[in-house]
């Protein structure tokens, strides 16, 4: 896709200083601009690159006033950093703009959908399943029977969707991830086996949510596992069934949340984070990366460790074990003196 200086000035209302109708058809940092590039300054510290680079489009904000003579056509606006994130929202949009069924594709009974569908090739829609408008569906998806999708919803490449999940509007679920798969229930046997106990219940996803590439959330034993509107789940997460997460809630990839676990709403989870099962954690948490989270927490806390506490505690604790060594050699000193 291709776009003029003209076009791109009136979808962030600037101004074109230089060639209205220069092209450009892909995105650079300042200092690796290339012909047909387009890029921003915003930072003070890269104000050397625009006289040098070879970009044919630079955003920069209003106030720029160039101190020798520049090659790039520049479009002024109010905030360069915050215009040139408003355009790759909108080429992105145009970018995932497709609509229509590709073949093979295979659509069951009682399926209904609204306007602007795009349901790429291999891809499944079970039975009774509701899609609603501009829903865009990669190829090699799977959607089971009963499940429910709300508008402008985007699920990429190869995302599975177990029976009777429910998803609200504009949700994007990325390559790989799996919503309603079994929960992890197993009965011990008294011959030392394990009996799989039936996982009847669901997932429910509200509004607004995005899940990254490869997670994995589990449908509920009985009940729903809940994720509530504009929680943030990065690539590689496990949740457990009969979870629940706030709304607004964001977690960092490889962290495992075991199962009826609820977690409040705004909180912030770190990377590699594990959390037990059955506690509840409040509202505003924050938990440091590669914490472990044995027992529940109250709102506002913010803690770090294996097991984890307050976060102020551990750093000061940190120092003095990074000191051991020496404590404990001045320990043998003093025992030794005395």
């Amino acid at each position: 896709m291709k776009f003029t200086a003209e076009q791109i000035a009136g979808i962030l209302e600037g101004e074109v200083v230089g060639n209205t109708n220069a092209e450009v058809y892909k995105l650079a940092k300042i200092e690796e601009g290339t012909e047909g590039s387009l890029t921003f300054l915003a930072n003070p510290k890269y104000i050397s690159h625009i006289y040098t680079t070879k970009a044919t489009i630079t955003i920069v904000n209003k106030t720029f006033q160039p101190e020798q003579e520049i090659n790039t056509t520049l479009i002024k606006v109010e905030d360069a950093y915050k215009s040139f994130s408003k355009l790759l929202e909108y080429y992105n949009q145009v970018k995932l703009m497709k609509s229509g069924i590709e073949q093979p594709s295979m659509i069951s009974d009682n399926v209904t959908y609204g306007e602007g569908l795009y349901l790429g090739s291999f891809c499944y829609i079970g039975k009774n399943v509701s899609i609603g408008k501009n829903a865009k569906i990669y190829p090699n998806s799977f959607i089971g029977d009963n499940v429910v999708i709300g508008d402008d919803c985007v699920f990429f490449a190869g995302v599975r969707i177990y029976s009777e999940t429910i998803i609200g509007n504009n949700c994007t679920v990325h390559s790989g991830s799996i919503v309603g798969s079994d929960g992890f229930g197993f009965a011990p046997q008294e011959d030392g086996t394990y009996q799989k106990v039936p996982q009847i219940g669901n997932v429910i996803i509200e509004d607004n949510v995005e899940i990254g590439a490869c997670t994995t959330i589990d449908r509920a034993t009985l009940g729903s596992t809940i994720i509530r509107k504009g929680v943030k789940l990065d690539n590689q997460i496990q949740i457990a069934h009969n979870v629940e997460i706030g709304e607004n809630t964001v977690i960092a990839s490889q962290t495992g949340v075991a199962g009826s676990t609820k977690i409040g709403k705004n909180c912030m989870i770190g990377g590699q984070v594990g959390i037990v099962g059955h506690i509840t954690i409040g509202d505003n948490v924050k938990i440091q990366a590669q914490s472990g989270i044995g027992k529940s927490l109250q709102d506002g806390e913010v803690v770090q460790g294996s097991p984890a506490f307050n976060y102020a505690d551990f750093s000061k604790s940190y120092v003095h074990f990074r000191n051991l060594p020496k404590i404990v050699s001045d320990l043998e000193k003093i025992k030794k003196n005395n």
